[in-house]
């Protein structure tokens, strides 16, 4: 726990959670049925981005011996974190978007402005939440690499059964399994990518996944 108070880890975490928050604020105006006010809702995502960026800061280095942001990539995972998120974009467009969006529609932008809001919602806090931070406290936690991963992995996997679970029309079985198996693919890879290339090449990644949006919003 030490290295989560360190003066240097608090103030990396407080700087990184206040543009996590800046950055949440366009979906969080667009959420017209939201609850809360935006303003609470945006002190909650700071206060929580605290917490999990000081799990980032505090162990990703120390126990993977990797920086948390890369600013140069090797070669090789760049290609490849670039070569299947658009592999992956394009399985995503043409075979389970077309049924995702009628049963889901409010998990699909509707206009440019919302595909926006939804890239750097994604950016700012579900890798964080889905994927920094799990990861992180796992290593911390377990101090091997293969055990954080499918921890990870399978927390993310969970998050989604329920979220599917919630839906008012059950998915069909097929689509289910499709959508379950993705999300575990494309968390072991996107572990892999965080673990070579650190947090830029994991936005990188998801960035071109999302690009996928912009030719149905194209076509209206």
């Amino acid at each position: 726990m030490r290295h989560l108070l360190q003066p240097r880890v608090l103030n990396l975490a407080v700087s990184a959670a206040l543009a996590s928050t800046l950055a949440c604020y366009p979906r969080l105006s667009l959420w017209l049925d939201r609850s809360e006010p935006v303003w609470y809702l945006e002190g909650t995502i700071f206060l929580c981005g605290i917490v999990l960026w000081g799990f980032v800061f505090a162990w990703h280095t120390q126990y993977t011996h990797r920086p948390v942001f890369i600013l140069k990539p090797e070669a090789g995972p760049f290609i490849a974190a670039t070569v299947i998120a658009v592999i992956a974009a394009a399985v995503f467009d043409l075979l389970l978007d077309p049924l995702l969006r009628s049963k889901i529609p409010q998990d699909y932008p509707a206009d440019l402005e919302h595909w926006f809001a939804f890239v750097l919602f994604s950016l700012a806090i579900n890798q964080l939440f889905l994927l920094f931070a799990p990861f992180d406290w796992l290593m911390r936690l377990f101090k091997n690499r293969w055990v954080a991963t499918n921890l990870t992995v399978l927390f993310g996997a969970l998050l989604l059964v329920l979220r599917i679970q919630s839906l008012p029309t059950p998915l069909p079985p097929p689509l289910f399994a499709a959508v379950l198996t993705g999300k575990i693919v494309m968390g072991f890879l996107a572990v892999s990518f965080y673990l070579r290339g650190g947090v830029l090449l994991v936005w990188w990644w998801i960035f071109l996944f999302e690009t996928r949006h912009l030719l149905n919003l194209a076509g209206h």
